[in-house]
C-alpha cells in the first residue's frame, strides 16, 4: 500500500461517492457515520428531534430529470498532475513521492480540508494523505503520495467542510470576546461527541472528555477552550477529522514502474571497434572484456548500437564519405543485408548464441543491456523486397532515401507507415519481443519523432502490455512538443537538451522545467555526449570541461550517461562549428588504448567512478521532482541540492572550464531541511574534505583541480569521516 501521512484511514462513510459518481452532490449529508443522527441536547439541556424533510410540491406535469451536477457540493478542481487532460497516466517509480495537487474552496467562510486517495492496481484504496494549503489564501492544497509498487494506479482528492476546523476558528474569537460563550461552548462539545463516534480505542474517550469539559459551567470558558485545543485534542482530530459535504474528483490515472525507468548510469560503445590486433573487427566474445571496466566505473547500463548487418549499397566510407574501400565496415544505422534485418546479427560480430553470452555476462556484472532500435533499413533490407508498401516511392518507381537537408542519407531507406500501418505494428511487436526474448529489457529508440506517434503508441501499448517491465528511450532531439508527446503516450525516459544548455540561466530555467510539472510524464536521461553531438563546450574546453559537465549530468539527473570516448576526452571535431567527430566511430573502427591512457593518468574513469559510487550512496541522487537551485553571486558557479529524507546533496560547480571562479553561495536553508540561521557540517563527497556551512557561504573552484562541490549534509546520525552517508 502507499506510504503516507497516516497509518488508518478515515471511516467510511455515507458520503462517500460511488467510483461511477464520483462527482455527486453530496450537500446535507454528514461524513461522520452512515448511522442516524443521535438526538442532540439544546442548550440548556433540552432535546430536539432532527429537522423533517419539506413535502415536494405538487406538480401537475412532467418534470425533467435533474441535470448532473458540474461541479460536486465543495468545488474540487484542476487536479494535478493530469497528463492530457487524464487520457494518459501520470508516471511515477516505486517509491517515488509526488505532490498531488487541487484548487479546493467553499461558498461562505467555513472552514474546508482535503485529502488524496491512492488505489493500488487492484482498486484497494490505501491510507489517505491530508492536504494542506500550499500558500495561504490561493485555494490550492497539495499533498505528497509515494506508491510502492509497479502497475496502473489512480488517485482521488476529496475535499470536504470541515465543521470543528470552523469551530475552532470562531471560538478563538468569540470566547474571549464574550460573545455567545456557552452556546459557542456546547456547540464543540456536540462537534467533539460527533467525532468521538468514528475514533477508536481510548482515543475516543479523550474526545467525550474534552465534550464534558467544554460544558463544565463551574470553570472559566477561557479554559474549557484551552482544554478543546490542546494538541493532543488536536492529533486525534486531525487523524479522524469529522468529514461533512464530502466531495470526491474523478479518479486519475497513474503509471507505477520500476525505478530503472527513472534512475540510472548508461554507457555506450560499439563492439565492433573492440578487436585484437589480429582480428580489427571485434565481437561479442571480445567486446565482452570490456564489460567488467564499465561495471567497475558503476555503470548500470551498457548501449549497444545496431548489432545487425549492414548493407552495401551507398554504403558510407570514413567520414561519411561516399567512395568506401572494399574493407569500411560502414554505418550500423544501414540495417539489413541478405544475412537478414532488425532480428539478425552481423555476421562479423558473431551468432546469437554469443549475444546471449555477452547479455549473461553483462547481468552477472550488474549490468542491463540496452540495444539501439532504429526503424529504418538500407536498400539491401529483406523488407525492401518483401514489402514494398512499407517504403515510399518517387515517380520515377525508386524509393526516397532519407535526408534531413542539406545531409543526406542515402544508405538509408526511411519508412512510410500509411499504407499499412497494422502491418508495421504487428511487425515491429514481432521484433521487439524477439530481443526482449534473449534478454533486452531496454531499447533506445533511434529518431522516434520521425515516425508517427499513435504509431509509438499501439507499439509501447502493445510490449509493456505483455511486458511492463520493458523500457524505451526516446532519441528524439527535436520540438518540445514532439519531446513530450512521446513521452506522454508511452516512452519511459527521453533525450533532452541539455548537451546545448551550458551557463547558468539555461541550466536553471531548463532543469527547473523538467523537474517540474513535466515530470510527470517526462523522464530525462542526460547523455553527456552522443557519436552524433561532440559540444562546442567539450571542443574548446578540455579536460576540465568534461570534468563539469560529467559532474553536471551525474548529479543533475538521476539518470546520465557518456558514449565511450568520453573518459578520455576525446573531442577533435570533423570541422569547426560543426558538432561531428573526426574520424567518427559511426563509419570505422575506433580502437582504444585503456591500458596505456589509465597508465598515463589520461583517463577520467577516477572521476567517473566516484561519481557513480555518490549516486549509489545517496538517494536524493534518485530522483527528479526534488531539485532545487540556489543563488550564487557568479554567472560562472552554480549550486543546486536535491534532498530525500535525511539525505541531501548539495553541488555548487564551476561553469567556466577556463578561469578560477570565486563566489559567494547564499543557501536557501529550508529546502536543505534546515533553519535559516542554522550551521552545519558538509562533507565534499569528492574530496573528503569536511566543512562548516550556514545560510552564506565562499567556494572557489579551480578548473582542473577542484571543478566541483559535491557535499552532503552532515546530520547528528551522519558518520563525520569515511563510507557513505547514513541516509
Amino acid at each position: 500500500m502507499p506510504a503516507t501521512h497516516h497509518s488508518s484511514a478515515p471511516p467510511t462513510t455515507s458520503t462517500a461517492a460511488d467510483p461511477a459518481d464520483r462527482t455527486a452532490d453530496h450537500a446535507g449529508r454528514a461524513a461522520d457515520s452512515p448511522r442516524k443522527p443521535a438526538r442532540r441536547r439544546a442548550p440548556g439541556g433540552k432535546s430536539r428531534k432532527p429537522a423533517q424533510d419539506a413535502p415536494a410540491p405538487a406538480s401537475s406535469g412532467r418534470r425533467p430529470a435533474p441535470a448532473a451536477p458540474v461541479i460536486g457540493r465543495i468545488p474540487v478542481l484542476d487536479v494535478r498532475p493530469m497528463v492530457q487532460q487524464g487520457r494518459k497516466p501520470a508516471k511515477a517509480v516505486t517509491g517515488e513521492s509526488f505532490e498531488v495537487s487541487a484548487t479546493v474552496f467553499r461558498e461562505g467562510h467555513d472552514a474546508v480540508a482535503a485529502n488524496v486517495v491512492l488505489r493500488d492496481p487492484k482498486g484497494r484504496p490505501g491510507p489517505w494523505t491530508p492536504m494542506r494549503e500550499l500558500a495561504p489564501g490561493t485555494d490550492r492544497w497539495g499533498a505528497d503520495v509515494t506508491p510502492d509498487a509497479p502497475g496502473r494506479w489512480t488517485y482521488t482528492v476529496e475535499a470536504w467542510s470541515d465543521p470543528v476546523g470552523t469551530w475552532r476558528h470562531h471560538a478563538r474569537i468569540k470566547i474571549p470576546a464574550g460573545i455567545d460563550t456557552e452556546l459557542v461552548l456546547e456547540e464543540g462539545a456536540r462537534l467533539y461527541e460527533r467525532a468521538a463516534e468514528q475514533v477508536p480505542d481510548e482515543r475516543r474517550a479523550l474526545l467525550l472528555d474534552t465534550a464534558a469539559v467544554l460544558r463544565a459551567e463551574d470553570r472559566p470558558a477561557a479554559w474549557r477552550l484551552a482544554a478543546a485545543l490542546a494538541p493532543e485534542v488536536a492529533e486525534v482530530l486531525a487523524r479522524y477529522p469529522l468529514r461533512e459535504l464530502v466531495t470526491v474528483s474523478e479518479p486519475m490515472p497513474l503509471l507505477v514502474e520500476r525505478e530503472r525507468a527513472l534512475y540510472g548510469s548508461w554507457y555506450e560503445f560499439f563492439p565492433r571497434s573492440e578487436g585484437t590486433p589480429q582480428q580489427p573487427h571485434g565481437t561479442f566474445r571480445t567486446a565482452a572484456r570490456r564489460l567488467r571496466p564499465i561495471a567497475d566505473m558503476g555503470f548500470d547500463v551498457v548501449y549497444l548500437p545496431p548489432i545487425h548487418p549492414i548493407g552495401t549499397t551507398f554504403r558510407k566510407g570514413p567520414n561519411n564519405s561516399l567512395d568506401p574501400g572494399p574493407h569500411d565496415v560502414g554505418v550500423p544505422w544501414a540495417i539489413g543485408s541478405p544475412e537478414g534485418g532488425h532480428d539478425a546479427i552481423h555476421p562479423q560480430l558473431g551468432t546469437l548464441e554469443d549475444f546471449d553470452d555477452f547479455v549473461g555476462e553483462a547481468r552477472t556484472l550488474g549490468l542491463e543491456v540496452a540495444l539501439d532500435f532504429a526503424l529504418q533499413c538500407s536498400p539491401d533490407h529483406p523488407w525492401v523486397h518483401k514489402h514494398p508498401e512499407w517504403f515510399h516511392h518517387r515517380p520515377d518507381g525508386t524509393i526516397a532515401y532519407a535526408e534531413n537537408p542539406p545531409k543526406k542519407y542515402q544508405d538509408i531507406y526511411p519508412i512510410a507507415f500509411d499504407a499499412d500501418m497494422d502491418g508495421l505494428v504487428a511487425e515491429t511487436v514481432r521484433v521487439l519481443r524477439f530481443w526482449t526474448g534473449h534478454g533486452v529489457r531496454i531499447f533506445r529508440v533511434d529518431n522516434p519523432h520521425t515516425k508517427p506517434v499513435v504509431f509509438w503508441e499501439r507499439v509501447i501499448a502493445e510490449v509493456n502490455g505483455r511486458d511492463p517491465d520493458v523500457i524505451f528511450l526516446a532519441e528524439a532531439f527535436t520540438r518540445p512538443a514532439m519531446m513530450h508527446t512521446l513521452a506522454q503516450i508511452g516512452f519511459q525516459q527521453s533525450y533532452t537538451y541539455f548537451t546545448w544548455r551550458n551557463s547558468k540561466q539555461e541550466l536553471t530555467e531548463y532543469l527547473t522545467e523538467l523537474s517540474g510539472e513535466a515530470a510527470s510524464w517526462m523522464r530525462p536521461n542526460f547523455f553527456a555526449n552522443t557519436p552524433d553531438i561532440l559540444h562546442a563546450y567539450l571542443q574548446h574546453g578540455g579536460r576540465p570541461a568534461f570534468e563539469a559537465r560529467a559532474v553536471l549530468a551525474a548529479t543533475l539527473s538521476p539518470t546520465w550517461g557518456i558514449y565511450s570516448g568520453y573518459e578520455l576526452c576525446e573531442n577533435t571535431p570533423l570541422r569547426e562549428g560543426g558538432e561531428d567527430y573526426l574520424d567518427s566511430e559511426k563509419y570505422q573502427l575506433k580502437p582504444r588504448d585503456w591500458d596505456a591512457a589509465a597508465r598515463e593518468g589520461r583517463t577520467l574513469a577516477p572521476l567517473i567512478t566516484r561519481l557513480n559510487t555518490i549516486r549509489r550512496q545517496n538517494p536524493a541522487l534518485h530522483r527528479l521532482r526534488n531539485l532545487r537551485f540556489h543563488h550564487t553571486d557568479k554567472d560562472a558557479v552554480i549550486a543546486y541540492s536535491k534532498r530525500s529524507g535525511s539525505n541531501t546533496v548539495l553541488v555548487v560547480a564551476n561553469l567556466d572550464p577556463h578561469h578560477t571562479q570565486e563566489a559567494t553561495v547564499s543557501l536557501d536553508m529550508p529546502q536543505l531541511g534546515l533553519g535559516w540561521h542554522e550551521s552545519v557540517p558538509v562533507r565534499d563527497l569528492l574530496t573528503g574534505e569536511t566543512y562548516h556551512w550556514g545560510r552564506t557561504n565562499y567556494v572557489r573552484l579551480e578548473p582542473g583541480h577542484s571543478p566541483a562541490h559535491v557535499l552532503t549534509v552532515l546530520r547528528p546520525s551522519t558518520p563525520q569521516t569515511g563510507g557513505a552517508p547514513t541516509t
